[in-house]
């Protein structure tokens, strides 16, 4: 089958992150198992989602893995010209629908390069990982790439992650983690605000306070310029509380996230912030004994990404592809979490990031010969 052939199939699946993927691994499955392909799954815990992962070629040190996820994000309220999962060719030499983009035209690279895997005489392996949930905080990433290191009795050296970089090669990229922080206050009439502990009050307190610690971390000098912004974030993206004007609120939630540059470790930024709701846990329960802070993760942190300009995969990448210009992404993927599995890691993969997430997302013909060359020239190079 051509990529085409294979994008159009795999953009019929509309397997939303947090839902289950099992639609479109079938198909993906039965595409391998056509050419007699063994493979491996990697499920959750349910068996309601699973990645996968295989080799081609020999059992020896030194491969290449090309890692993709499965999964996209929803179409809901957006305003699609097309139906985004029908693959619709635009005659403007794009081809449009949901995950075009990001990132199913890099799985069907991939998958149509079965046969020319399978014919080469390959000295070193190329392995698939494609992975579900990474669009809703990269869930699987850490078990898809320790799985591969660990269920493979040789180690590969290199993780290409093809999310969309117009095929150049990705060197860094920001950590991310969110949560929900819960204030639980006590109740009462609004004229008794000195008596009592409104939770709304305290949280708008926290909510400041993770602002004006992004902006320390900025006026410390932690910054790095090869990112835009060139800073740890920290954002509060949604906040619920109170009942009615008058009334106390005795509970109230927001959720917050941060995306830091490698150099600020994702660790000290929520030490930091539990250091400061203790502290005011400590002074509001001498007014209300039962107040309380709550903290909860919504996902496992995703680590940032900082791969050498020299290291060898870059360079590889760079023979590949023929750009020489590295850069970095603010946004996080799990390039970050197998390189902490211990695979040089680099994004590179067909269509610009700046048509993900959106209406009428689409992928340029163009960027899809480039990285079918790339994964042949790639192949050539194992051989």
């Amino acid at each position: 089958m051509t990529t085409i052939a294979i994008l159009q199939k795999l953009v019929a699946f509309p397997a939303l992150g947090n839902q289950s993927n099992l639609s479109i691994l079938r198909w993906i499955e039965d595409y391998l198992q056509s050419y007699d392909v063994d493979y491996r799954l990697v499920p959750n815990e349910d068996g309601s989602k699973a990645s996968l992962h295989c080799r081609f070629g020999p059992a020896v040190d030194g491969g290449t893995i090309l890692s993709g996820h499965m999964d996209v994000v929803p179409t809901e309220g957006q305003p699609w010209k097309t139906d985004p999962f029908v693959l619709t060719d635009g005659g403007d030499g794009r081809l449009y629908g949901r995950g075009s983009c990001d990132m199913k035209g890099f799985l069907a690279c991939c998958l149509s390069a079965v046969p020319d895997l399978l014919a080469a005489d390959l000295q070193k392996p190329i392995y698939f990982a494609f992975s579900y949930d990474e669009e809703v905080g990269c869930r699987a990433g850490v078990a898809l790439a320790e799985d591969i290191r660990d269920h493979y009795a040789e180690r590969p050296a290199y993780a290409i992650i093809g999310e969309p970089s117009m095929m150049a090669p990705i060197v860094g990229q920001k950590g991310i983690n969110v949560y929900k922080t819960t204030v639980y206050g006590s109740q009462g009439h609004s004229s008794r605000v000195k008596e009592e502990v409104s939770a709304v009050q305290v949280a708008a307190r926290l909510v400041v306070w993770l602002e004006d610690y992004m902006d320390y971390l900025i006026s410390d000098g932690r910054t790095d310029d090869r990112f835009h912004p060139n800073h740890t974030s920290i954002h509060t993206g949604v906040i619920h509380g109170g009942t009615a004007f008058n009334i106390i609120a005795n509970e109230c939630w927001f959720e917050w996230d941060y995306r830091n540059i490698p150099s600020d470790r994702a660790e000290d930024i929520i030490a930091a912030f539990e250091t400061q709701c203790q502290k005011i846990i400590r002074e509001k329960r001498k007014l209300y004994p039962d107040f309380n802070i709550t903290q909860e993760a919504m996902h496992p942190p995703v680590v940032a990404l900082d791969t050498a300009e020299d290291a060898a995969v870059v360079r590889l990448i760079k023979d590949l592809t023929g750009n020489e210009e590295t850069s970095t992404v603010a946004y996080a993927a799990e390039a970050g979490q197998f390189s902490e599995a211990g695979f040089e890691a680099v994004i590179c993969g067909p269509g610009s990031i700046d048509q993900a997430h959106r209406a009428n997302e689409f992928v340029d013909k163009e960027q899809l010969v480039a990285c079918e060359a790339f994964v042949r020239r790639l192949i050539e190079r194992r051989s």
